[in-house]
């Protein structure tokens, strides 16, 4: 029994080193933002991406901790683009966000994500999920004072980020 005593300890904390070196290269969620779906308002983006804590959200459900930055809302594009980040140690974050994402505004316009551009899974996975920013011609944000981008199926049936709109 001493014989696998010791191959075991030096397998499991291989494996320990191994995750927490991955983890130590992820920046951690803020302290400071819980998990509510509580919303505040967005600051007008410049030339460079919104970063500002309070447009921020962040769903801790389940194993993962899903992060959420919207990267241009006040800049006339062709896509609304927000910077997700999915963190984890049980569960594989291969999928396509493009496939599970929906926004929606408070004036009943919803539109599908249109990409998911990350890498191709593992366990912290980083990425841009682009959204049409019009629907019939028209800016989906056109009367909207309200913004809500909800994310199914990622170790919890749905998660929901909201935001305010100016």
């Amino acid at each position: 029994m001493k014989r696998f005593l010791l191959p075991t300890i030096v397998a499991c904390a291989l494996t320990l080193s191994a995750c927490a070196s991955a983890a130590a290269a992820q920046p951690p969620a803020p302290a400071t933002n819980p998990p509510t779906l509580s919303a505040a308002p967005i600051t007008p983006a410049t030339a460079a991406p919104q970063s500002d804590d309070d447009s921020v959200r962040v769903d801790q459900r389940g194993s993962v901790v899903v992060e959420v930055t919207p990267l241009n809302l006040r800049d006339a594009a062709d896509t609304l683009d927000f910077e997700v980040a999915m963190n984890t140690h049980s569960v594989d974050l291969s999928m396509d966000l493009s496939t599970l994402a929906t926004l929606t505004t408070d004036t009943g316009v919803s539109v599908q994500a249109t990409a998911w551009d990350a890498p191709g899974g593992g366990h912290h996975v980083s990425g841009k999920l682009r959204f049409p920013a019009t629907k019939d011609g028209k800016s989906i944000l056109d009367g909207a004072s309200r913004l809500t981008l909800t994310i199914l199926n990622v170790d919890a049936p749905s998660r929901a980020f909201e935001w305010q709109l100016p």
